[in-house]
């Protein structure tokens, strides 16, 4: 959904841009409108025209039923010195709220967010590691709770219910000590239909870095830019790809998988950046050093109690990270490389500059060096991006047709 993505010519020009009936125009255009002001913030009806190819007519026609529908809002008229005042239309961020979940290695969250990606609702449970029992168990009470806060006007209207999660919940047990036997049950357990179960809702599934960078590039500094690489730090590190405005999932839904990247290990052993950039490695040294490593997971996060053991964690994952970059960017060649993690945003904003200066140091002859920048959403940015799932599938286009 980037400028250089929506054609300014006729819709006529670009099969992408049309609908094959009169119904499904009228739908796909509603959906282009709604992303192009989603995407800028707001735009005048002429210029929504313009960017989208669709007359000034239709526009308006479009304008007014969404605004009805309460998706849409104007704003105040900009005065020129010649012919009408512009109306600029902007998102009426709680037209619609929707529904996200995350199964995480070490947490599962539960949240409603707005159009704009704004959390009004969670809930969180925190554990040792993920079983279905802890999971859905948490789900069964937390669904409730949520949808009690929002109440039935807000619940009639949600588009259904977002999951993200692990590929392989199963794997890495050793890294959080997890029984395998427990764990291996996620093997032949349908998630989805799990949750469209015990929530009575359509539900999306997508993996969960995937999640994240889709929230990023909704929501965050991920529109400024065409292609990136995607960087989460979660209990392991992840990551995620987009080209051409596009956040690509790949083939089976695993691209981006920058944790199984190759490392240098001890001993002239190779290992993967998994066992070298993680919040579990911080995890383990605090265990070792006899302090309670809970808040690390729990909310609010606060980390200032583990500096002495912080700063180490940030100088190794930084110098990871930037090995890692430089790896993916001379495949790909990325505009920039965003990094976003479960952790404070001082602690991003320490790995950030700590990675720029790790990368400032390594022969990049042959490629650009990557512009290394933190990404925007947070540490909520899997479940938001969950959340996104429906809002993606009801409303906006999908992201591949403004390639």
């Amino acid at each position: 959904m980037d400028d250089a993505l929506v054609p300014d010519r006729p819709a006529s020009d670009d099969a992408t841009l049309r609908g094959s009936n009169q119904s499904g125009v009228r739908d796909h255009n509603e959906r282009i409108v709604l992303s192009l002001i989603q995407r800028h913030g707001s735009l005048a009806s002429a210029e929504i025209a313009r960017r989208a190819g669709i007359s000034a007519q239709t526009v308006s026609v479009i304008i007014r039923k969404l605004e009805a529908d309460g998706l849409l809002s104007k704003g105040t008229p900009i005065r020129g010195k010649v012919g009408k005042p512009l109306v600029p239309v902007t998102i009426n961020p709680t037209g619609v709220l929707s529904l996200g979940m995350v199964i995480g290695r070490r947490a599962s969250e539960i949240a409603a967010i707005d159009l704009l990606g704004r959390v009004h609702a969670r809930r969180e449970v925190v554990y040792a590691y993920p079983t279905p029992d802890k999971v859905f168990g948490f789900a069964r009470v937390a669904l409730p709770s949520i949808l009690a806060e929002l109440g039935p006007k807000v619940v009639a209207r949600l588009p259904g219910l977002g999951v993200a999660a692990p590929f392989q919940l199963w794997n890495w047990l050793r890294s959080v000590n997890a029984p395998a036997d427990e764990m291996n049950a996620w093997r032949d357990l349908d998630i989805a239909s799990t949750m469209a179960t015990i929530s009575g809702m359509e539900v999306l599934f997508q993996n969960d870095i995937t999640s994240a960078c889709t929230a990023e590039h909704l929501f965050g500094r991920g529109r400024e830019f065409a292609d990136y690489a995607y960087f989460f730090i979660g209990s392991f590190i992840g990551g995620a790809v987009v080209l051409n405005g596009t956040v690509w999932p790949g083939r089976s839904g695993n691209a981006g998988s920058f944790g199984s990247l190759p490392m240098p290990g001890s001993g002239g052993q190779m290992t993967q950046l998994i066992d070298k950039a993680s919040i579990y490695l911080l995890e383990r040294q605090l265990v070792a050093a006899g302090l309670d490593p809970a808040s690390l997971w729990t909310f609010p996060r606060d980390w200032t109690p583990f500096e002495n053991h912080l700063a180490p964690w940030i100088a190794t994952t930084a110098k990871h990270l930037a090995i890692a970059s430089v790896a993916v960017c001379s495949v790909i060649d990325f505009e920039a490389v965003l990094i976003d993690g479960a952790f404070p945003e001082a602690v991003r904003a320490r790995l950030v500059t700590a990675t720029r200066t790790a990368v400032s140091v390594i022969d990049t002859q042959g490629i650009t060096a990557p512009r290394v920048e933190a990404a925007g959403v947070g540490r909520n940015a899997r479940v938001i991006g969950s959340a996104a799932l429906p809002i993606l599938s009801k409303y906006l286009m999908s992201q591949s047709a403004f390639r």
